[in-house]
């Protein structure tokens, strides 16, 4: 089976796809799947279902939930359900099953030891699968506690360093004119993030784009001064100035 989180959470088995409609239940398998060949105590999994308001029968509850999850993925094939009793709490055996975050972080990690080596087109591969596994936000954006709120924000950032890792080795094959339009969405959506705008600089001054690569500056610099407090970084800056002196040479070496 394949469990995926990178999205809506579902179950993958072969051609079927499950999912489950009862959210308590979601957030249950979700917390046990996050810490997956690992223990999850009965009061994390409480407090990740219910949050600081704990029902009176909450133990009993989350017996009744436990058994729902087993029911999910119970198959004919397999003597065993994957999810087992173990004091204090619970724990979900993987197995032979496949995590699609785990298979991202892996894929990201050999893109990443790819770019090492200057592996330029395998890396760009490696970076292409992982993140062509993401459906959608992590989980759905179900649940608030904090066994999901921190995976979700901890997949979050490693998708958004695989994405500049991609968008900086493809930088390194001269597609800049390419690259533009996602790189634009890019900086949109995450307006404080400085490495999507120093590449939109790069990407456009490369298209003979000048004076939008400097208006791309100014509006970087006004956001993070407005919301920060702060000027850009130096590699902003230092490109910023590179453009400024139309610096070909130095624009070339820029590290991206």
């Amino acid at each position: 089976m394949k469990y995926e989180l990178l999205g809506t959470l579902r179950v993958v088995d072969g051609e079927r796809h499950s999912f489950i409609s009862a959210q308590k239940v979601e957030v249950l398998l979700a917390a046990l799947l996050i810490n997956a060949d690992h223990v999850v105590t009965a009061d994390q999994l409480m407090a990740e279902i219910w949050g600081e308001n704990l029902p009176r029968r909450a133990s009993a509850g989350l017996h009744v939930y436990i058994s729902e999850v087993r029911k999910f993925l119970a198959r004919p094939d397999r003597a065993e359900g994957p999810i087992v009793t173990r004091s204090p709490g619970y724990m979900l055996r993987r197995g032979c099953d496949v995590l699609d975050s785990q298979r991202f972080l892996e894929l990201a990690d050999l893109g990443r030891r790819r770019l090492r080596d200057r592996s330029f087109e395998e890396a760009i591969d490696c970076f292409e699968q992982a993140l062509a596994l993401w459906r959608g936000p992590v989980l759905g954006d179900i649940g608030q506690g904090p066994i999901l709120r921190g995976f979700a924000t901890r997949m979050t950032e490693q998708r958004m360093d695989c994405m500049e890792m991609l968008v900086d080795t493809q930088l390194q094959f001269g597609r800049h004119r390419e690259l533009v339009g996602l790189l634009y969405t890019l900086t949109a959506e995450n307006p404080l993030r400085e490495t999507f705008h120093r590449q939109l600089m790069l990407a456009l001054y490369r298209s003979e784009r000048r004076a939008d690569a400097l208006k791309v500056y100014q509006s970087a610099r006004q956001t993070l001064i407005d919301e920060l407090g702060l000027e850009p970084c130096t590699p902003l800056q230092e490109l910023h100035r590179a453009i400024l002196r139309t610096d070909h040479k130095a624009l070339e070496l820029v590290a991206v």
